[in-house]
């Protein structure tokens, strides 16, 4: 049965008690007890949506049910540390979930890493089909990086390699002459795929018929022969070409002309790009293609001036080109002051941006800046983040209240505005009218009424009241000013 079925199949009490297992002031012995319980559902929300004091997690490590156990794994909510205690479960399934990256948060928490010591017993231990993409995205930046000269072989094995085209030749080298000798076939074995992709022959025997990930990685990293690339010019493998480093000068002129502006766009993010082509796309009749040509980064702050270039609204959602992993110090200070705002919102995106450049950036006149100032920088200030919620209305709006600094007190004034999104704010003001708590149970908007009725200056006679209503008793159970009696007589 899948969380979906779970939830679907759920009884109105059991969704009481799951919206139970999320209240904040619920005590530990009240968990310990729906933990206990037969409902998978209420199993499911406890170990999965909420924070879990240390006692609950150690029930659910030792719980007896696989699938409660690996609800803990996929939490996002829970601590690194708390799902690494699930490394040894003896049920593959459960393993499986710790090795994927957990859920994402509705409201856009980024991945955190699991321990290095974790990934380490992971990669030693589990079998190779349990091990992913996943597990790359839970490893942090500093273990991705070492990965090739880490101190235990299978690590160096399984992950050192799997970027030979950007190691250094000296981790080359010292791969290929490890002292394991698994650790020595592996990259042995990474070099020959390497080699081939820059041999035009073995290129074109390896290049499958039909459409594939393999034929694209092909002609986006191989060294092309003429007739392959004279073969794809005319098909959808123009685009894969067009940002292969190994296409002719030539053929690249040739796909700077192309009919499909996504193949100029292709061609117009080459870091190689020929003068006079970055001239020709400067005033392409495709915006997206200007647009991508605008952060080239061999054009002057003047030059990508005179380009006719829109940025979209939802670009700040984009990463884009030539982004760098570990920024240079200088060449983010230029991002930061460029005139261009798709560079200023690569800079804005950077956790370490310098105290300076964040106050320079709060006061960005493009708002893609500001929201990802506000969702990328711990100390983004409390008037920023307010001020960009209440003027963006993207995917990720409501994460912005939860960043470290966002303001709570007086945000009832929100309470009558027209915009639902906003007269939620109201409901994240710790000293809200009870009057008018209870009031905004009532809403028209389901998602304030939903805060309503978790806000814990909710008259209770309003509160108990809802614990009967078909919608909102999950909401009403959830609330932190419900009585410890009440939290027993749900429970009974």
């Amino acid at each position: 049965m899948t969380p979906d079925d779970i939830e679907r199949s759920a009884t109105p009490a059991e969704r009481r008690l799951a919206g139970l297992a999320l209240n904040p002031a619920a005590p530990d012995d009240v968990l310990l007890r729906l933990l206990a319980g037969e409902s998978a559902a209420v199993r499911m929300v406890l170990c999965r949506d909420r924070v879990l004091p240390e006692a609950v997690v150690d029930a659910v490590v030792a719980h007896p049910d696989a699938y409660t156990r690996s609800f803990l794994a996929r939490s996002p909510y829970a601590e690194p540390e708390q799902r690494a205690r699930l490394v040894d479960d003896p049920d593959w399934f459960v393993r499986a979930h710790l090795a994927d990256e957990p859920l994402r948060a509705k409201d856009g928490d980024p991945v955190r890493p699991l321990p290095d010591r974790t990934i380490v017993r992971i990669i030693e231990t589990y079998e190779d089909d349990l091990i992913g993409i996943g597990l790359l995205r839970q490893m942090s930046p500093g273990f991705r990086r070492g990965t090739a000269t880490h101190p235990v072989a299978k690590v160096r094995q399984k992950w050192g390699g799997v970027h030979w085209d950007v190691l250094a030749p000296w981790a080359r080298a010292a791969l290929l002459a490890d002292p394991d000798p698994g650790v020595r076939e592996a990259a042995a074995r990474s070099h020959r795929l390497h080699e081939r992709l820059r041999d035009p022959d073995a290129v074109r025997e390896d290049l499958p018929d039909g459409p594939c990930n393999a034929r694209w990685r092909l002609l986006m990293y191989g060294a092309l022969a003429p007739d392959v690339v004279a073969a794809a010019l005319d098909t959808d493998d123009a685009w894969s070409m067009a940002g292969n480093t190994s296409t002719p000068a030539e053929t690249v002129a040739l796909l700077a002309g192309h009919a499909d502006p996504r193949v100029r766009r292709r061609v117009a993010e080459r870091a190689d790009l020929a003068p006079a082509l970055r001239h020709a796309l400067a005033v392409d009749p495709d915006p997206g293609v200007r647009l991508a040509l605008s952060v080239h980064p061999a054009l002057t702050e003047a030059e990508r001036a005179a380009i006719d270039y829109e940025v979209p609204e939802d670009e700040d959602d984009r990463h884009p080109p030539f982004a760098h992993a570990d920024p240079d110090p200088a060449r983010l200070r230029r991002d930061a002051r460029s005139g261009h705002p798709c560079l200023r919102r690569r800079a804005a995106r950077e956790p370490g941006l310098p105290a300076d450049l964040v106050a320079e950036l709060a006061d960005d006149p493009d708002l893609g800046v500001r929201v990802l100032l506000c969702r990328n920088h711990p100390a983004a200030p409390a008037a920023l983040l307010l001020r960009t919620f209440l003027e963006y209305t993207g995917p990720h709006r409501w994460y912005l209240t939860r960043r470290p600094g966002f303001p709570r007190a007086g945000l009832a004034r929100f309470a009558d505005v027209e915009e639902p999104a906003v007269r939620r704010l109201a409901l994240l003001d710790p000293r809200l009218v009870p009057e008018t708590a209870d009031r905004l149970t009532r809403d028209p908007d389901p998602l304030v009424r939903a805060d309503a009725a978790r806000h814990p200056r909710l008259p209770q006679a309003r509160l108990t009241a809802l614990l009967d209503d078909a919608e909102l008793a999950p909401r009403a159970a959830a609330n932190p000013a419900l009585p410890l009696a009440t939290m027993n007589a749900l429970l009974a």
